[in-house]
């Protein structure tokens, strides 16, 4: 049997794996990727990217829908079928040939097949045996979970990858599951004409501000899907005919062409056989801020795989930290653990920014109020309204949107920020900097938005807080 040997091999080939092996061969190491499907991941082809495709066109309708004098040259609906066909096209008609290419061009060897561990360093890739002089990563994602409903199951649920990837926009469809993917999907194929319902076991968006759920389920309600907070089904069927049943907690029931179930995930870690290394296969993997795996020198897990942060930025972000941490050890340097330094993804634990793009869509990083408080901060947080900005009045007639700014009053620090709306997606990275570089509240007095344009919300947030002594 031929024993191939590398400094590091990377399990997954997805953004994640991509970039945790890029930078560590960047910083002299050999570096070998493993990959089952397609290169490029789940965000290529199953999730960002064509989500993100299906509801773009949408979005750019209905913003023109809220400007006098554009609205009035809107004559038509949304054209599924070219939007299917652009959606195609971020996938690559889900063919990796491009990333396969670039992966050649990085000089990064791209081992084809399922892998599973075999021992210390050591793994197999459909009977060929590689071994790591440095590390091996996982970096595999994580799956679908089916919510334990009766009948589910044996209906043919649309997972997330079904949805993202239908080529027919369903005549109806119901929606279990009102976080971001259900909030998300649901917003999306309402916009290509299908009749959506969502289900939502209590609020939208629950894990953000309060207000985010409120004003993302009213543009929902007026895309015209029927949201339904606090409810749970009870049990779903398909009849012979393909038709969805879905019994409700509250004894209603809901009938649809097809259902999805958007509830959660699940960690990619059974089959890679890390029983071997006394690691339960099918849990998540707990690691440290460098994504070293918890009782292990040699492995480690970026991306989902670790819940911390199921996030494609927050992903690259850990593999980024990775690559460094594990060409660090391996050349025997120094590791930058301070809390920003690059061996680190410590940005993970209080500063992760997130879009959900629905219609308002939301963006926001780091904590919410009721998360602050919990952690035992004295905060203290203001809001405001959007649609009082300057800017905001030109983007959309009657515009409709809230920011919420979550400040840290014995640091004088913003620990987080929310903004719902048209167009706020934009904004966000400003804040992602306020709260990873801890930018005192004095200082960003100084920090003047430009006028006339959404930013100006900025200065009204901190006029709300009050101006420094």
């Amino acid at each position: 049997m031929t024993i191939t040997n590398y400094d590091v091999i990377v399990v997954g080939a997805g953004a994640t794996g991509e970039n945790v092996a890029d930078y560590a061969h960047k910083r002299g190491l050999s570096v070998a990727i493993v990959e089952s499907e397609l290169v490029g991941g789940e965000c290529s082809y199953w999730a960002c990217m064509p989500s993100k495709a299906l509801l773009r066109s949408g979005h750019a309708l209905a913003a023109a829908k809220r400007l006098d004098g554009a609205k009035q040259a809107v004559t038509g609906h949304v054209d599924a079928q070219r939007v299917l066909a652009r959606r195609d096209g971020f996938t690559s008609h889900w063919k990796d040939n491009g990333q396969v290419a670039w992966l050649r061009s990085a000089d990064i060897p791209l081992l084809r097949g399922h892998a599973r561990i075999t021992g210390k360093k050591t793994i197999e890739v459909d009977g060929q045996t590689h071994t790591a002089r440095a590390a091996i990563v996982i970096a595999t994602g994580s799956l679908h979970a089916l919510p334990d409903i009766p009948g589910l199951a044996d209906s043919n649920p649309w997972g997330t990858r079904e949805a993202t990837s239908a080529h027919a926009v369903p005549e109806s469809l119901l929606v279990i599951g009102g976080g971001v993917a259900g909030s998300e999907l649901a917003t999306a194929w309402a916009s290509l004409g299908s009749k959506v319902t969502l289900l939502a076991r209590h609020t939208l968006l629950g894990d953000m501000e309060p207000f985010a759920g409120e004003l993302v389920a009213m543009g929902m309600r007026q895309l015209g899907v029927d949201v339904r907070t606090d409810v749970t089904p009870t049990k779903v069927t398909r009849d012979p005919t393909g038709l969805i049943t879905a019994t409700l907690n509250d004894g209603s029931k809901v009938t649809a062409s097809e259902v999805l179930a958007a509830t959660g995930r699940s960690p990619h870690t059974r089959d890679l056989g890390l029983e071997t290394v006394g690691i339960t296969a099918g849990d998540w993997l707990t690691v440290d801020d460098s994504m070293l795996v918890d009782g292990t020198d040699w492995l480690y897990a970026v991306g989902d795989v670790n819940n911390r942060a199921l996030l494609t930025h927050q992903g690259k972000y850990q593999a980024r930290a990775a690559g460094e941490a594990i060409a660090a050890r391996h050349h025997g340097t120094a590791l930058h653990v301070e809390p920003w330094g690059s061996h680190v993804a410590t940005a993970d634990h209080a500063a992760v920014p997130q879009v959900t793009f629905t219609d308002p869509e939301v963006a926001s990083v780091g904590l919410t109020e009721a998360q602050a408080r919990a952690q035992g901060l004295n905060i203290r947080a203001v809001q405001y309204e959007l649609g009082h900005v300057a800017g905001a009045s030109l983007q959309a007639d009657g515009y409709s949107g809230r920011a919420k700014m979550v400040v840290d009053q014995d640091r004088n620090v913003i620990v987080g920020v929310t903004f719902v709306g048209q167009d706020v997606a934009e904004m966000l990275h400003a804040a992602t900097i306020a709260v990873v570089g801890e930018v005192p509240i004095d200082r960003l007095w100084h920090a003047v938005p430009a006028y006339p344009t959404m930013n100006e919300i900025w200065l009204r947030l901190l006029e709300t807080y009050g101006r420094p002594n």
